[in-house]
């Protein structure tokens, strides 16, 4: 992986970007691409539409979602403790404990979220699982004067930020789900247009997936594509207490997933498969019976429909603090859409 595009994702991990609040996110995703990129539009929803040879006739999009899952904050208390809501779908366990930042219109603001100490607990209280609305974000104020002169309600809420990268490189990070997507569907613009491009393509850093594909389904709806691909994060099974034999044989390092299904047109999976093993890319499948809760979903089902594929980053931990990856598999991913993209000759017959 080249230094500018490493450092490309380490900026993406260390700003935030939850859901409807993606903006830090997008700026870094404009400013990256301005050195390659024919067309840089920012929608009215927030979606950031990079375009390559975009008069070609036949157009092809690449999504993948820059929103993380967070927390809103939706009341302080007389003593300044705030208290949050979710923005996308968190196990409250994952949050006791965790050094938080509190995104204020005066800038970051340190906070940690917690419950009382496990001494305080009844038998009772220890024996249940703790909910979110039980939990208390502290930012160390005195009371709720100088909390509020600080937070205002509606302010986000996310995960302390930050980049490790572990042995075998392997890295982890808060919102590697999908900032790696987003990584990706860049990079392999990047990669395609030195390649040359026969097709219009489209890279698309989306918003409020984790809220409900919001973003995939306007992005889609304007830029028309013929061909659709999402990138987002897939569980790897490859730690102890998965099982392999519903969510298949996905490890960490083994290269790109490309998935099969209802979601997926049948022939472009097939050329995802052939451009993999031709450019000598590893790769994994694995299957859904339904369609899937990424973007591919609003891709697949956008105006008549789109020839739509999917594709995915193995990630262990997922919603989590400490969310897990290989660099190695990302670089592969772009790699493999990069050919994929710059391989078609524009009249290719997806049709089943």
């Amino acid at each position: 992986m080249e230094s500018t595009a490493k450092q490309f994702l380490i900026d993406l991990l260390n700003v935030p970007s939850p859901a409807g609040y993606e903006q830090p996110a997008q700026k870094v995703v404009r400013d990256y691409v301005q050195s390659f990129a024919d067309e840089v539009i920012t929608d009215v929803h927030g979606n950031v539409i990079v375009g390559k040879n975009v008069g070609a006739p036949t157009r092809v999009l690449l999504a993948g979602h820059v929103d993380q899952i967070g927390l809103v904050v939706t009341y302080i208390d007389e003593k300044g403790f705030l208290y949050a809501k979710p923005i996308g779908g968190w196990d409250p366990q994952q949050l006791i404990g965790q050094r938080m930042t509190v995104w204020t219109k005066s800038g970051p603001i340190p906070a940690l979220i917690s419950r009382k100490a496990i001494h305080l607990l009844t038998e009772e209280e220890r024996k249940k699982v703790v909910k979110l609305e039980e939990m208390w974000i502290d930012i160390g104020a005195a009371d709720k004067a100088e909390a509020a002169a600080l937070v205002r309600i509606g302010d986000p809420i996310t995960l302390e930020l930050g980049y490790q990268e572990m042995l075998n490189g392997f890295a982890n990070a808060p919102g590697m789900d999908n900032i790696t997507g987003v990584w990706v569907v860049i990079e392999a613009l990047r990669r395609a247009a030195a390649k040359g491009l026969n097709v219009a393509m489209y890279a698309v850093s989306t918003v409020q997936e984790e809220i409900g594909l919001r973003g995939a389904i306007t992005s889609t709806f304007g830029v028309r594509p013929h061909i659709g691909l999402a990138v987002d994060v897939t569980h790897a099974t490859d730690c102890p207490s998965m099982d392999m034999r519903q969510q298949g044989d996905i490890r960490l390092g083994a290269g790109p997933v490309i998935d099969r299904g209802p979601n997926v047109n049948p022939h472009l999976f097939d050329r995802l498969v052939d451009t993999a093993e031709a450019s000598q890319i590893p790769y994994q499948i694995a299957a859904h019976g339904r369609g899937t809760g990424t973007d591919a979903n609003a891709i697949q089902l956008s105006r008549a429909g789109v020839v739509t594929g999917l594709v995915g980053v193995p990630n262990r931990y997922m919603h989590s603090a400490v969310e897990t990856i290989s660099l190695a598999d990302i670089d592969h991913c772009a790699d493999l859409l990069a050919a994929l993209v710059s391989g078609l000759n524009g009249d290719e017959d997806f049709t089943p």
